[in-house]
């Protein structure tokens, strides 16, 4: 395959989709390096989602699995708080303004660790982990921080963000030696980095400010309808540049793709799993914005689900995957081990084949139960759930070494 279109495949959902199936297919055969599938758990597995399911939303009206939703933790509506700030923008600035929180919000949302916590002065209330870094990330952005119009704090400008300190970040983010939160130094970096690249690229990012994102959507709607791939590959090529080095294909950086040893055959690139977490995370995010103004979003569930620890977490809590030596569930496990590529391949390749299995249970096609709400209401609402149920303090079954860029 040449570079070009080998980067391009692996920059799409169908790639990650073939490749982690790949991964499934030997783990059906018993061969994978650190997991052992048991399809004799499926359907208990499916029946603990449904319960889930119909426990938080009996009416079946899901929302979809997004950024906004953690913005509520604590069943706090947070985004009332800040409507009469809204008031005076018209549609296209409160875009603007949404698009700046989300993004800014879901790149700060790396694994904080087991021991930070986030008290928020208005409630009164502590939020740890991803609902935690999202109370935050809410707050930091309303202050201003990421803003350089000192009358103006609801925005996100390059310049603030390239110029923006570990030690700010760590005032907005409560982190201190007696709070430590993981990966300080890389969501510090990352911000730095989002800062230039919204500096480095005007014709999507207009006026240079973060924001001017929406305008670039907007632009490129045709009959106020636009794809979901059309938003993930913007989200892929417009943040391409703020991820570390890790696999370069040419002068490409390939973000979130990893490579697994029993994938490699003599073609170039075939050992590589693509999973861009983070880019998919975000391109769900970005749709509730786009709906509000009234744009159509088409091809939704040509996206995949999530490889990330609440999923993947149910999947071993239910026992459907089980490690083939359980001592490694008392280690610490860097993101490009081979054990951490195969346990986010085989959550990716088991979300579709439980979200089928989902669908049946409950009579309902793919049109009217995307995976995107599924994630929502069944896999990762579940997969907090049993870790609560398994564990106090609510962790994932394995630790991933976080440095504040893996997600």
């Amino acid at each position: 395959m040449e570079k070009n279109s080998l980067k391009s495949y692996l920059q799409s959902p169908s790639a990650i989709r073939e490749r982690c199936g790949q991964i499934l297919k030997i783990a059906q055969n018993g061969k994978l390096l650190h997991f052992d599938y048991h399809p004799e758990h499926l359907k208990s597995t499916v029946d603990y989602i449904v319960s889930t399911i119909l426990e938080n939303y009996p009416d079946l009206e899901i929302p979809y699995h997004s950024r906004w939703r953690h913005f509520d933790a604590g069943n706090f509506p947070r985004m009332s708080w800040i409507e009469n700030d809204l008031k005076n923008a018209d549609k296209l600035e409160r875009g603007r303004i949404l698009f700046e929180l989300v993004i800014s919000s879901v790149l700060l949302d790396a694994g904080a660790g087991r021991e930070w916590t986030y008290h928020e002065s208005k409630t009164q209330q502590p939020f740890a982990r991803s609902e935690g870094l999202a109370v935050a990330s809410f707050h930091m952005y309303f202050s201003g921080l990421f803003s350089a119009d000192t009358k103006n704090h609801m925005r996100a400008d390059g310049g603030a963000m390239q110029d923006l300190s570990s030690e700010k970040l760590a005032e907005g983010l409560q982190a201190s030696p007696g709070n430590p939160l993981e990966g300080l130094a890389g969501r510090a970096g990352l911000i730095k980095k989002l800062g230039r690249a919204v500096l480095s690229n005007p014709e999507i990012f207009t006026g240079s400010r973060l924001g001017g994102l929406f305008d670039f959507m907007i632009r490129h709607a045709n009959k106020k309808k636009i794809s979901a791939l059309f938003i993930f590959d913007t989200v892929l090529n417009s943040f391409a540049s703020i991820w570390p080095g890790r696999v370069n294909l040419g002068n490409t950086n390939l973000g979130d793709c990893w490579p697994h040893p029993l994938l490699r055959s003599g073609e170039k690139g075939s050992e590589l799993i693509p999973f861009h977490k983070l880019s998919q995370w975000l391109s769900y995010s970005l749709v509730e914005p786009l709906e509000n103004y009234g744009l159509t979003i088409e091809d939704i569930d040509q996206l995949t689900g999530l490889a990330e620890y609440r999923n993947g977490g149910l999947f071993l809590d239910c026992q459907l995957l089980q490690l083939k030596n359980p001592d490694e569930a008392e280690q610490s496990h860097e993101a490009g081990s081979p054990l951490i590529v195969e346990w986010r391949a085989l959550t990716i390749a088991l979300l579709d084949l439980i979200a089928h299995e989902i669908r049946k249970a409950l009579d309902l096609d793919q049109k009217r139960f995307p995976l995107v709400k599924i994630l929502e209401g069944g896999t990762w609402s579940a997969g907090r759930k049993i870790a609560r149920e398994l564990r106090d303090d609510g962790s994932p079954p394995i630790t991933l070494i976080s440095d504040g860029t893996v997600f």
